[in-house]
């Protein structure tokens, strides 16, 4: 009956990081406004802030001013530990939501006496899998929360939020971008080259 139940356990986990290894791919799409070549702007943002909505109307925003402009934008990954943390954690939570809701006493199996908590957790399944289910995302967020709101323009850093501590203006943004183009095109005047000025 255990042996049963654990590899029903087993099987759930390995679906659930087959899957969460799939949705890195789908995590933070690539939005390509562009297929035209030329001139590319990279953006590179912290999903979990919510400045998603702030890419896609800076989107709209530059895609009026520079229709010509290719404009891709992703999802910012922090650096070092805290993506693989953030990783094991949910790994740990979809495992000890599985053992709870299949009443399967994890203590018993390694020799120990079952503590207090776990005895709870086995009384209070519903309760204590939510608690842990929101508790654990909340960490998960925080880990993964980088702040993030980095500009590329043919993959050369040209904003960094992370930097500077803020959001560029639109009209710094028009003077960067207008400025690197100078700088590809020097000979390029209002309306040469069809970008709008």
């Amino acid at each position: 009956m255990y042996l049963s139940r654990l590899s029903l356990c087993v099987i759930f986990v390995l679906l659930c990081s087959l899957e969460s290894r799939a949705n890195l791919n789908d995590d933070a799409p690539l939005t390509k406004l562009g297929s035209k070549t030329g001139p590319s702007l990279k953006f590179f943002y912290c999903y979990s802030c919510g400045y998603r909505k702030v890419f896609e109307d800076y989107v709209n925003i530059l895609r009026q001013k520079y229709p010509e402009l290719q404009i891709d934008g992703e999802n910012y990954n922090p650096p070092g530990a805290n993506m693989m943390l953030a990783k094991g954690l949910g790994i740990a939570k979809i495992l000890v939501i599985v053992l709870i809701f299949s009443k399967i006493n994890i203590f018993q199996w390694i020799g120990q006496p079952q503590p207090f908590w776990w005895q709870w957790c086995m009384d209070n399944r519903l309760y204590s899998c939510v608690m842990l289910f929101f508790a654990c995302n909340a960490a998960e967020g925080y880990l993964i929360s980088s702040g993030a709101f980095e500009i590329h323009f043919n993959d050369v850093p040209i904003w960094s939020k992370l930097e500077t501590g803020r959001i560029p203006q639109p009209p710094e943004l028009f003077q960067i971008i207008d400025t690197h183009m100078q700088m590809i095109f020097p000979e390029m005047e209002a309306g040469k080259i069809g970008l709008n000025k």
